[in-house]
């Protein structure tokens, strides 16, 4: 009789355990700036142009992980064998933790560090974090519960958002908000800690990548491997003007003490865990290339509602819209990474994630400059409008790209 595997060992255990990792570095190391933004503003330690450009630091960051996490196998195989996806995550685990405590110091000169060195921790656990559930979860026969470890960044948006309303609500300063982010951490690894280590498993010999069914010819060349890269990268600037600045925008257009501005956040990470939960429910033979126009249609639409209806309930739909597309766009993004480029579907998912840094940095400098120049309301509406506009044009690459290399099976 077989021995019934221990709690870490089951698919269950990975995917919680990848969620709640991806709920510390992206919902705390990236994005529990966003809900603690205001009440930096409202303590006097920084100005709104001066939050631009810690936010760009922290983009800056992702990006250099990003492109860390690519060359790294190439250029220290030797480190790369002994570090391997799972000691990486672990590592940017422990990082996050220590960077997100100590933005809670009185030493605004050192920020931009603490969020830059954030930045690179949240990539490292991104990609070690989804290659390693990937493949674990392949050779445990359960590969269709990978899109769940996407929940995750919705998950810690989320719990940080709540947080940070309440302790909006308490009156606490900024500073102890971010301790209690940080603490938040802790307790999420230490559901991760058993279950991520060690290496993961490789899949039988010979099965198929469970979402790669089907080439398309022409598919693998350099130019759709290019169209891919930069139409995925219009993700990161679509969506950054969001990400970063809803709760500031909210608060800027509906009527002071309104208690609505401090629950959009937390209703863009429910919209983002239910998005991913959904992106798993897709066709392995759907061609993702579709997928990833809705989803970015989707986006699009949500950021025109916070222009046109700038209303508790334009923003609360607003909010939801641009989240449930948020992770579901980074599963098809990789997907389709692993589909026109196999043999190094590694290496080219951390080129299109640095690519889609490139994008995310761009947003918040464009969205100061636009401030400085026409003010709050013009300046962000501005922003806003721009981001839209690039999701547009990178659902159009996508369509164009599907129509010019149809799948075949």
């Amino acid at each position: 009789m077989r021995a019934t595997p221990s709690w870490s060992e089951q698919p269950r255990a990975v995917t919680w355990a990848g969620m709640l990792a991806l709920a510390v570095a992206m919902g705390v190391g990236r994005f529990a700036f966003t809900p603690l933004l205001p009440m930096m503003l409202h303590d006097g330690v920084l100005t709104l142009a001066e939050g631009s450009w810690l936010a760009t630091a922290n983009y800056v960051g992702y990006l250099a992980g990003a492109l860390a996490c690519m060359a790294l196998p190439w250029v220290a195989p030797a480190v790369y064998e002994r570090w391997h996806p799972a000691r990486l995550a672990r590592a940017g685990l422990v990082a996050t933790v220590l960077l997100t405590v100590a933005m809670a110091l009185p030493l605004p000169g050192a920020w931009p560090l603490l969020r830059f060195a954030a930045g690179v921790a949240s990539a490292f656990v991104l990609l070690n974090v989804a290659a390693w559930c990937m493949v674990r979860l392949t050779a445990l026969g359960r590969p269709s519960m990978g899109g769940l470890v996407f929940c995750g960044p919705g998950v810690g948006i989320a719990l940080t958002g709540l947080a940070a309303s309440a302790m909006v609500a308490a009156q606490w300063r900024a500073s102890t908000g971010w301790v209690v982010c940080g603490l938040l951490s802790v307790l999420l690894c230490a559901v991760v800690w058993p279950v991520v280590r060690g290496r993961a498993a490789q899949a039988r010999a010979g099965a198929p990548h469970p979402h790669a069914p089907a080439r398309a010819p022409g598919g693998g060349t350099v130019l759709a491997r290019g169209v891919h890269a930069l139409a995925y990268g219009l993700a990161g600037l679509g969506y950054i003007v969001t990400a970063t600045f809803l709760p500031v925008i909210a608060r800027a257009a509906l009527p002071a003490g309104s208690l609505w501005p401090d629950l959009f956040w937390p209703m863009f990470g429910v919209g983002v865990t239910v998005g991913a939960a959904l992106s798993t429910r897709a066709n392995a033979a759907w061609d993702r290339r579709w997928l990833l126009c809705a989803t970015y249609g989707m986006q699009a639409l949500g950021i025109a509602l916070g222009l046109w209806w700038p209303t508790p309930a334009g923003f609360a739909l607003s909010s939801c819209l641009v989240g449930l597309p948020f992770t579901a766009i980074t599963f098809y993004g990789l997907q389709e990474a692993r589909r026109l480029w196999p043999q190094s579907a590694d290496s080219f998912a951390s080129l299109i994630t640095a690519v889609y840094g490139l994008g995310q940095i761009m947003g918040p400098p464009m969205v100061a400059w636009l401030l400085a120049r026409g003010g709050q309301a013009q300046g962000f509406a501005q922003g806003l409008a721009l981001a839209a506009g690039a999701l547009v044009v990178g659902a159009a690459m996508y369509a164009a790209s599907a129509w010019r290399w149809p799948l075949v099976r």
